[in-house]
């Protein structure tokens, strides 16, 4: 697919990613006729969009201000080159996945003009509840019904938190006709939708999601007295939503705008050039993601033990996809501790001072028999195992054991999880290494490279703004969502 649209013309496609800290922008320049894609500009601004949450969610809920999300996705576009944007011939979107944000859909937006530039502004719509909200319990968890699905139905999940808000707060959902992720809802403004359009990535995301079907449990939900009227419409990854309805910070009005993705999926997208990679990215913690052979199924029940999951990717495949929630944070951790220990005797240290030399002593320390499992957090399939060291002896004491025993731990925790043997088997030949804590520590590459017998492959980021802008330029065309689907 050349631009966005088919024509074969030449020009820019924009993709966005509404991320859980930050918000990122990205251009890429189509040649005309299929030629390179070409990065031209980028920017990236900190949401700071957390708030208290509400009194009935309690201390473990994870609520953000989608005014400031959307503040921080102005700031982005207002960043760009303004000839860019005036060329832009799409929109690809994608971002957090599982949280859930409604709104009032005749009411949901206003438009007006920021000096030259048409914007949006949130009307009428709630704080969106994160993918990391706590407020559903084990026990509440185990009270819903069971979903028709592979995945299972964990706290922060959307369908999950919509059933909580049922339960715990009735009078909340009243108001609203709709729902979706912030990222759903940011396509539906630019599009005009009454009603939202969700992709199935983020609809496997919420739960009560059947990717095989591709539907909603409607039957479990309708008897349990789910509030089905504000589940999206849900259409394939890669499908156009619809054209924008404004001009927005110099992009055209009627330019098309694809239908919101899952970040987990654009990330794998961004850097993944063939089938037969795997992509390992270990930054604040860790994912391990394969693209399945044509044909795989996932077993039709939910395993909540299982260490693997299986999300919906493209072209009706998908991705196998080992999460741990141990990883670049448990060396911050590390480092935290030592800075607290030293500023106990009465040193002051920067951290980042502590990290490097931690790293150079550990290159010089090139094996240990010192174990740890770096389970600090647990992980969402052994929520009760925890960290721990074993074989300490005297002489593995050194800073330079430790850190090594520490990035190994990371390395066999991940690997445990989704063996190099299991992706031998789905075909993989090669892993790219991507993340901040991979590329910063060469222990813990050497690490990854003595878990994972593979070749290995640096220096290309994940980036899921990126991907959905790839997305919308490379997939095979796909019908709007409104188009009927009869023959072509």
């Amino acid at each position: 697919m050349a631009a966005a649209g088919g024509d074969g013309r030449g020009g820019f496609v924009l993709g966005l990613d509404l991320g859980t800290s930050s918000v990122k922008a990205v251009l890429l320049q189509a040649g005309p006729h299929g030629g390179p894609l070409v990065p031209t500009a980028s920017a990236s601004r900190a949401t700071r969009a957390d708030v208290s949450p509400s009194r009935e969610a309690g201390p473990r809920g994870r609520e953000q201000d989608v005014r400031r999300i959307l503040q921080a996705l102005s700031e982005c576009l207002r960043a760009l080159p303004a000839w860019q944007l005036q060329s832009v011939r799409g929109i690809g979107v994608s971002g957090q996945m599982h949280g859930v944000m409604f709104w009032k859909s005749h009411q949901a937006c206003s438009w007006s003009k920021s000096g030259p530039h048409g914007i949006f502004e949130p009307q009428q719509v709630s704080r969106l509840i994160t993918w990391q909200d706590g407020r559903c319990t084990n026990s509440f968890l185990a009270s819903l019904p069971r979903p028709e699905s592979h995945l299972s139905v964990a706290t922060g999940f959307g369908s999950a938190t919509i059933y909580w808000l049922l339960r715990h707060s009735p009078e909340f959902l009243k108001p609203y006709s709709a729902a979706g992720t912030i990222q759903d809802y940011v396509v539906a403004m630019l599009c005009g939708l009454q009603r939202p359009v969700m992709s199935d990535h983020n609809a496997a995301s919420w739960g009560y999601f059947n990717t095989d079907s591709r539907s909603w449990n409607f039957h479990i939900l309708e008897e349990s007295g789910f509030p089905t009227h504000l589940l999206p419409d849900v259409a394939e990854a890669g499908a156009i939503a619809g054209q924008s309805t404004h001009q927005w910070f110099g992009i055209p009005q009627g330019t098309k705008v694809g239908v919101a993705l899952g970040d987990l999926q654009c990330s794998v997208y961004s850097c993944m050039s063939r089938s037969t990679d795997a992509v390992l990215n270990i930054s604040t913690s860790v994912q391990l993601a394969a693209s399945m052979p044509p044909g795989f199924k996932p077993a039709k029940c939910s395993d909540p033990s299982a260490p693997v999951a299986y999300f919906p990717y493209f072209n009706r495949t998908y991705l196998g996809v080992a999460a741990s929630l141990n990883g670049g944070n448990v060396l911050a951790t590390f480092v935290t501790m030592l800075a607290q220990w030293m500023a106990d005797l009465g040193l002051d240290v920067l951290e980042t001072l502590i990290y490097s030399q931690m790293i150079q002593t550990a290159l010089a320390q090139t094996d240990t028999q010192l174990t740890i499992n770096p389970t600090l957090l647990g992980e969402r399939h052994l929520p009760e195992e925890l960290a721990s060291v074993s074989s300490i002896s005297p002489s593995n004491l050194s800073l330079g054991h430790v850190t090594r025993a520490l990035c190994r731990g990371i390395a066999q925790n991940i690997h445990a999880m989704l063996p190099s043997q299991q992706l031998k088997e789905w075909g993989i030949e090669r892993v790219i290494g991507s993340g901040s804590a991979l590329s910063r520590n060469e222990v813990l590459r050497q690490e990854v490279e003595k878990a994972f017998p593979l070749p290995f492959c640096y220096g290309q980021d994940v980036d899921a703004a990126a991907g959905a802008a790839l997305v919308l330029l490379q997939e095979s065309p796909r019908r709007t969502v409104e188009e009927p689907q009869g023959d072509s």
